[in-house]
């Protein structure tokens, strides 16, 4: 094989390769026996064709495409190696030329990855917002959120208030003709809850069981039945029922339902600040991580960025996201029924970020390569089981899917975040 690169701008070049008779004869061959149990020829049994009656009838250069399509992946990534080249994109194949009997050339527009000038990535000054303190008006507000999970609606006599639940009929019509879907009987409404058109259910706060309220409201522009956007309507409202939230007693026996493993509700008081402090030491370290990372990227200088490596990083992102769907059981089609968006949708959204992720992914590469920074052999091993653990896989599953490359190169990423973060200290 003969390997030549000539670069055709920063970032950018062609790379020559060739592929040998020595690889391609044998493949002719491998190519001819498959095909010929497939060729009907007067004259022949079916896969008895000899070689020569093929060559004559159809030609060996008929046999050219699939021969090429076979030895390409490894006549081009051998290539790559040969010419020192870290290729970040897919390339734009061009075959040169194929003639019988010599060997063929192929041209290969690859995209490098882009040289990466670090800055100060160690021993950083950062500020982020998060905090790992916890006040005692967190605790009481979790405590309140689950107290209030508790409660129980029943009945109550007089006017309906904000944060009642009104059981109604109602009917709804737009220039005194009804429309589809204004129609509902013993309905719960949660009034404040927002479920309904906007100033709907402020109408029928001091209302009362057994009375008819008109609602007049003005359905949104952007409401999703366009024959409604923007019209004033009237909802003919019957209360049968107005209901209040009746929360339990703040004491030892609330703590108990709560969590059956306390006795108190000082024990639950105690154990929900833990478990807050734990989630913000765990956000406030992903904030000095986010921080130190978005700082080492902007005083690194990156050479070029190759537009596809953006566009690489969007098609990564996404089929992670939709890998990590698939595991729950959610294909790609039902979430984007489920959220009404689209494969453009999505793109979009990851797309925002791309550019930012990629420049992080060089700069800490980078970082990884000037700290000399490897991965043991007892590394990979552990990478292997934790990876197998959290995907609940068998422990060869994993190794035969992933390559030690792939393993040493995710763990030398891991390295040297720990070594930007780890030094960064927060003002």
């Amino acid at each position: 094989m003969s390997v030549s690169f000539e670069a055709k701008d920063t970032n950018r070049g062609v790379l020559t390769f060739t592929i040998g008779q020595d690889a391609i004869k044998p493949e002719l061959d491998r190519v001819f026996n498959q095909v010929k149990k497939d060729i009907n020829l007067p004259g022949f049994r079916k896969g008895h064709l000899p070689r020569a009656v093929f060559n004559q009838k159809f030609g060996e250069e008929a046999l050219y495409q699939d021969v090429v399509n076979a030895l390409l992946p490894a006549a081009y990534e051998a290539a790559v190696a040969e010419a020192g080249l870290e290729v970040v994109a897919q390339p734009k194949i061009d075959v040169v030329s194929m003639e019988k009997g010599q060997d063929w050339t192929i041209n290969a527009e690859v995209v490098t990855k882009p040289e990466v000038k670090l800055g100060d990535y160690k021993n950083l000054t950062v500020s982020v917002e998060a905090t790992k303190e916890v006040s005692d008006e967190e605790v009481d507000a979790k405590i309140e959120r689950e107290r209030n999970n508790l409660a129980e609606l029943v009945i109550k006599e007089g006017a309906a208030e904000e944060g009642d639940t009104v059981v109604i009929d109602f009917v709804g019509s737009v220039d005194g003709v009804e429309f589809d879907g204004g129609k509902g009987e013993n309905f719960s409404l949660g009034l404040g809850s927002g479920q309904f058109i906007p100033g709907f259910e402020a109408q029928l706060v001091g209302h009362a069981a057994g009375e008819e309220v008109n609602v007049e409201v003005t359905f949104p522009e952007d409401y999703q039945a366009d024959d409604l956007a923007g019209k004033p309507a009237l909802f003919v409202t019957k209360i049968h029922e107005v209901k209040a939230k009746e929360v339990p007693a703040l004491d030892d026996e609330l703590a108990k339902d709560i969590d059956e493993e306390v006795e108190t509700l000082d024990e639950l008081k105690a154990k929900y600040r833990k478990e807050l402090e734990t989630a913000k030491e765990i956000a406030f370290d992903d904030a000095v991580e986010s921080a130190a990372l978005e700082l080492a990227v902007e005083n690194a200088e990156i050479v070029e960025l190759p537009e596809e490596m953006i566009h690489e990083e969007v098609h990564r992102a996404i089929n992670e996201f939709l890998g990590g769907l698939k595991q729950q059981g959610i294909s790609p089609d039902m979430y984007f029924q489920i959220t009404g968006t689209t494969q453009d949708d999505l793109h979009k959204q990851y797309e925002a970020d791309a550019e930012k992720r990629t420049k992080t992914n060089l700069v800490v590469e980078a970082v990884a390569q000037a700290e000399g920074l490897e991965a043991t052999e007892e590394e990979i091993n552990k990478e292997i089981e934790d990876l197998a653990a959290t995907y609940n896989m068998e422990v060869e599953q994993v190794r035969n899917l992933l390559s030690p490359e792939m393993l040493k190169h995710d763990i030398a990423v891991k390295k040297a975040v720990e070594v930007i973060t780890s030094t960064a200290t927060v003002k």
